[in-house]
């Protein structure tokens, strides 16, 4: 009973459905201003969460989440991420997040407004950590012309 005690309560939910509810050790969330640790204990926060992967540490077990938008609510017992669309690892379709950022960056090219280039951004980002829990190379052309001028 006192390990139990030692474990933060932690639980993501969609507007469609439960995706995670249990007692963890730990959790690494993406939100709108960067990563943030949630051990039990933390001062109550409440924060917006941006595009990206969630880590739940649990009995040296990881498990992976990807997580896009909505809000974390953390206070000294746990925490509750309500996202707009939270997916496990199983639930991702590599193949179509791989046509989704091939797609995403042929558009690159051709977008015409700030609002164009807002949307190709996020949903290059969606499909990008869509690929990472998938365990797939997510380089881009990007940040591979980023890396070539580093090199220079």
């Amino acid at each position: 009973m006192a390990e139990k005690n030692k474990k933060l309560r932690l639980r993501i939910v969609t507007p469609t459905k439960p995706v995670f509810d249990g007692d963890v050790d730990m959790v690494i969330m993406h939100t709108a201003d960067g990563q943030i640790g949630v051990l039990l204990g933390h001062q109550p926060v409440t924060t917006i969460m941006g595009y990206g992967p969630l880590r739940v540490y649990n009995d040296e077990k990881v498990e992976h989440f990807a997580v896009f938008g909505g809000f974390a609510e953390i206070d000294q017992r746990g925490a509750t991420v309500l996202a707009d669309i939270a997916e496990c690892p199983e639930e991702i379709d590599a193949e179509r997040a791989r046509k989704a950022k091939e797609r995403a960056e042929r558009r690159k090219s051709e977008r015409k407004s700030d609002l164009d280039e807002k949307r190709l951004k996020l949903a290059l980002r969606k499909a990008t950590v869509r690929l990472e829990l998938c365990g797939l190379p997510t380089i881009t052309e990007e940040s591979e012309s980023l890396s070539d001028a580093a090199k220079k």
